[in-house]
């Protein structure tokens, strides 16, 4: 038996695309509507609490998690351009709300909470033609996206569809690029010679572009880059796909 097909979802912005990155959303949202999928955008919606949950603030988090279970009710896909954002909702929020009134809320958000490019390519299965001149880029994939969410190979399945893009991935494509949210901060100049190391090896591919999933990512080694003087643009993976499908820009 066939799903049911999806109409209408969420979409969970995080405050990196809605401040640094807010072409990644708007390329998010062109995706999905393509596909003819109503995108519900809550504008009560905030940070997903990672923050303080990741300094060891619980309560806090959990009252971020609050508010964000009440403003996605809806029994109806969220779709997060971000790895860790979605980690945050599907992997803790219920353990977060467990012992509360809205455990079963968290539980079923879980449930309903994807990545962009897993529901693009397990779910909607999208099929798409490449209208962009031939680009070798590379990939960096977060942590969170390839370990905790596991879909490392989505946004790869998505651009080898694209017959003009020549995708790698960098030497030690598994190692953190020393953002880590807090952590960067904590543990400054660790997080700086991670940093350095991740950019050393992406260098090294001779990629004409570096894409990623994570805004944090993209921010850590783009800034990076920048330092060393590197001239490699730095671009969310949504904004690149929504560009070569035939989109404009966002």
């Amino acid at each position: 038996m066939n799903a049911p097909a999806i109409h209408r979802v969420y979409l969970f912005g995080t405050c990196l695309i809605d401040v640094f990155h807010p072409r990644a959303g708007m390329a998010a949202v062109r995706l999905l509507e393509r596909e003819g999928i109503e995108v519900v955008f809550p504008e009560e919606q905030t940070c997903c609490g990672q923050p303080p949950y990741n300094s060891g603030y619980d309560d806090e988090a959990r009252a971020v998690a609050r508010r964000v279970v009440r403003h996605f009710n809806e029994p109806i896909p969220v779709i997060v351009p971000s790895g860790s954002c979605a980690g945050m909702l599907r992997h803790h929020y219920p353990s977060l709300l467990a012992d509360g009134p809205l455990a079963e809320a968290a539980q079923d958000l879980a449930a309903r909470t994807y990545e962009l490019h897993e529901f693009l390519n397990r779910v909607l299965q999208v099929t798409w033609q490449d209208h962009g001149d031939p680009v070798k880029i590379v990939m960096h994939t977060s942590c969170s996206a390839r370990r905790e969410m596991g879909v490392r190979e989505d946004g790869l399945a998505l651009l080898k569809q694209l017959k003009g893009v020549d995708v790698c991935e960098p030497e030690n494509a598994e190692a953190c690029c020393g953002f880590g949210g807090t952590f960067a901060v904590k543990m400054s100049d660790i997080s700086a010679a991670m940093a350095t190391d991740k950019c050393s090896a992406i260098r090294a591919t001779e990629a004409d572009q570096l894409l990623s999933s994570d805004c944090g990512c993209l921010l850590n080694i783009d800034g990076m880059l920048r330092k060393q003087g590197a001239n490699l643009p730095a671009e969310h993976l949504a904004e690149f796909l929504w560009k070569r499908t035939g989109g404009d820009t966002p």
